[in-house]
């Protein structure tokens, strides 16, 4: 059972038909974030080797959107509907994230979304077994929603080849199967040879859950837009564009730094026994038939004085520009961040165009996040430590945190007028600020 049967035989009709295709593009796209799919075939018929040099500037703009998003981690507070934190609610989560190391999950799970268009949130755990999260790519899953209800997950299957076996009697493949059948979510998981064959378990279970434990997070698209989009794919032109130029530019300064030398009337045998050298001597004879006419030898060097910095550097600095302004993120230099260093203000203007990206992806992240909570509290109490009945009504409180410097007494401020107000409790001040 290839992959691509796999696929075939859980989806069916068009949806299926353009997942299969759209993970071609998903490779491709991942080839390009590493690099190795940003190299160009040169010129034909040239008589010398170009250059081929790439400059990764799509893996260094998708790791700063991630690393400003979830570069802190953000807060996860359970509280009681009163705003009062639930303090046994609240360490049994943290016992989960910590378990699961959530905060670099996080931030490489959004890097897969910025890159592969979604990413899956998956919760595991029973009876004897931790709960646990885990954040899979686009790649290693296909999922179903319900016809009429896109938010809600019919089916998801999780799968990756255990080996890179060339006979299909010899691939393996982990395939895992949730799907909501009489309103009861049933898991299959088995491993699979390359011809579909079953050679390790297949059992069906009851997980006892009504829902799917898996949330698909998709990155931008439109209502009811099942794929999502790319951060990579925006670029992808403006990043060959660059790599091309800046390979031009390495050839055009090698061939200025070594012009070409003419000799006019000059003997043969003179220019064969010429050594070019640092501090060599050139003998130079003229030429004995030209020698009559009165002719002298001499030897020149032709150098182009074409003059094209001010223009390349303009075009590779508004393909980089551009690059940055289809991305959100700002294109600072260290000249322009001094003087700013003492006002977080000034900060905030730089990168607000990044915060308002980072905002709008929060729309599709932290419904996810609270799920997440919910979902991790909901397998404690129903098989681990949390001896909280499930009944127990709370809210998930997500705060956004920017690694970027804030004017601390202002904040404090803000906080203590939230206090004053009844929107934030005097426990809640006291853990942020760390006031004994």
């Amino acid at each position: 059972m290839s992959l691509s049967n796999l696929v075939s035989a859980e989806l069916t009709g068009l949806y299926g038909q353009k997942t299969l295709e759209e993970m071609g593009q998903i490779i491709r796209l991942y080839e390009f974030y590493d690099g190795a799919g940003q190299a160009f075939a040169p010129p034909a018929d040239l008589d010398y080797q170009p250059t081929m040099l790439v400059t990764n500037l799509c893996k260094k703009l998708i790791k700063r959107e991630s690393r400003f998003m979830f570069g802190r981690t953000p807060e996860l507070r359970i509280r009681s509907l009163e705003g009062e934190l639930l303090t046994e609610f609240q360490h049994a989560l943290e016992r989960v994230l910590e378990g699961s190391r959530f905060p670099e999950k996080l931030l490489k799970g959004l890097r897969d979304c910025l890159i592969g268009k979604r990413v899956a949130v998956k919760i595991t755990g029973g009876r004897g077994t931790p709960t646990a999260i885990h954040f899979r790519p686009s790649l290693e899953f296909v999922f179903e929603p319900f016809e009429d209800d896109a938010d809600r997950l019919k089916k998801i299957i999780f799968f990756y080849r255990t080996n890179n076996e060339m006979h299909k009697r010899d691939q393996r493949i982990w395939k895992q199967k949730y799907e909501m059948t009489g309103g009861r979510c049933l898991l299959c998981e088995g491993l699979y040879d390359g011809f579909g064959g079953l050679t390790e378990g297949g059992d069906v279970i009851d997980t006892g859950l009504d829902f799917i434990p898996c949330y698909v997070i998709i990155n931008d698209g439109l209502i009811g837009d099942l794929s999502g989009e790319s951060d990579v794919l925006e670029i992808m032109d403006n990043q060959n564009a660059y790599n091309r130029l800046k390979s031009d530019d390495i050839d055009a300064l090698k061939f200025n730094m070594f012009p070409q030398r003419v000799a006019v009337d000059a003997d043969g045998s003179s220019l064969e026994n010429m050594t070019i050298s640092p501090g060599s001597l050139v003998d130079l004879v003229t030429d004995p038939a030209r020698d009559d006419n009165g002719a002298q030898a001499s030897l020149t060097m032709l150098e182009s004085h074409f003059s094209y910095d001010g223009r390349f550097e303009h075009t590779l600095n508004r393909i980089k520009q551009d690059m940055h302004e289809l991305l959100g993120v700002p294109n600072l230099s260290l000249e322009q961040l001094q003087g700013l260093a003492q006002s977080g203000r000034s900060m905030k203007a730089l990168y607000w165009e990044l915060i308002e990206r980072s905002e709008e992806r929060w729309t599709a992240w932290e419904p996810a996040l609270r799920w997440m909570c919910r979902t991790v509290l909901l397998f404690e109490s129903k098989f681990g430590e949390l001896s909280s009945g499930e009944d127990t009504p709370f809210n998930v409180a997500v705060e956004h945190l920017y690694p970027i410097l804030e004017d601390e007494e202002n904040e404090r401020e803000l906080d203590l007028r939230e206090v004053t107000a009844g929107v934030r409790t005097p426990e809640s001040y006291r853990e942020k600020w760390q006031v004994r």
